[in-house]
């Protein structure tokens, strides 16, 4: 097991490029990838493990009992996974691929100390597996990955997570994914589709007794303030999340319970947000098929096969390039 540098060290985390693009829309919003600090990435799995948030408990029942089948449809040399935090639901899988065909995996992930814990684990659990961990963006990675052509090749984007991003950022990210697949690659991920905005609430917030999801919001500010000696008052921020169906996205933010004004003297930039106004930190759409058929088809991609949870309506799709 080993991990590569992808960015330039951890440069990536000073590139404040999309953050000062981020603030300064109408509402201003802090990119994902600043919630995945090595503390973000703890709290994130505490979410998981949440009563009220079904995502993980879901996926991870329709991995176990489809793993066979799914390895099967792979038939893949190389599973590479964005995102992958603690691979804890990837591992089934990766044993049953493993149990077909000798398996590389290469997690994609932002921190660090998960990559190096995740992939210690996965060695230890399932005997032969290759684990080559990818330590940066998921741009970065896919690039790289262009540039070293290898066997028959699966992309996994797990968690719902195609859906934490703009339709504009998803595109983005969707073309990087189908330009690294050659034909006959795989792209296997999951999406959360439409259902009723009460039970999306609830899902996204966290029930009495618990913090993770108010403390990973917060996080992000925590975060800023320490890489770019930024100064939000971080506890004059109350967090909730609420789903806009016009949009059809859960939509996390972070609400000022007065008057701010922040500095961020590394990137010469200052903000102002008023009483009841707020600051975006994450995106989470919901989908119906025909519309991620659609999408996907525009990048070349076409959908072989899905796994459907009936009652809670997620599912998890395996789209092709074809070849």
């Amino acid at each position: 097991m080993r991990v590569v540098a992808v960015d330039a060290a951890d440069a990536f985390w000073d590139d404040g490029a999309a953050l000062r693009a981020c603030l300064g829309e109408p509402v201003p919003r802090i990119p994902p990838v600043f919630g995945y600090d090595e503390r973000g990435s703890e709290l994130f799995e505490a979410i998981t493990e949440l009563p009220t948030y079904y995502l993980t408990r879901v996926e991870w029942a329709l991995l176990r009992a489809n793993a066979a089948e799914i390895a099967h449809r792979l038939a893949a040399d190389e599973i590479v996974e964005l995102g992958s935090g603690s691979a804890k639901k990837t591992r089934e899988l990766l044993a049953a691929c493993q149990r077909r065909r000798p398996t590389t995996y290469l997690p994609v992930d932002v921190s660090r100390e998960m990559l190096e814990h995740s992939g210690r684990t996965l060695c230890a659990a399932v005997p032969g597996l290759s684990v080559v961990g990818l330590w940066g963006r998921y741009e970065q990675a896919l690039e790289r990955l262009r540039s070293e052509p290898g066997g028959r090749r699966v992309v996994v984007f797990l968690g719902s997570n195609i859906g934490n991003a703009t339709p504009a950022e998803r595109a983005e990210l969707l073309a990087d994914i189908a330009a690294t697949l050659a034909p006959g690659d795989g792209f296997l991920f999951s999406v959360d589709l439409l259902k009723a905005a009460e039970a999306l609430d609830t899902a996204y917030n966290d029930p009495p007794g618990h913090r993770a999801f108010a403390d990973f919001r917060l996080n992000h500010l925590t975060h800023v303030n320490r890489r770019f000696g930024a100064d939000f008052a971080v506890e004059q921020y109350r967090p909730r999340a609420h789903f806009v169906e016009r949009t059809g996205m859960v939509e996390g933010h972070l609400y000022a319970l007065s008057d701010q004004r922040a500095r961020l003297p590394r990137l010469d930039l200052e903000i102002t947000v008023p009483r009841g106004g707020s600051i975006n930190v994450g995106f989470s759409a919901k989908f119906d098929g025909d519309r991620l058929d659609g999408e996907l088809a525009g990048h070349g991609l076409t959908v072989e096969h899905r796994w459907l949870d009936r009652e809670w309506q997620y599912a998890i799709l395996l789209a092709r390039r074809p070849g």
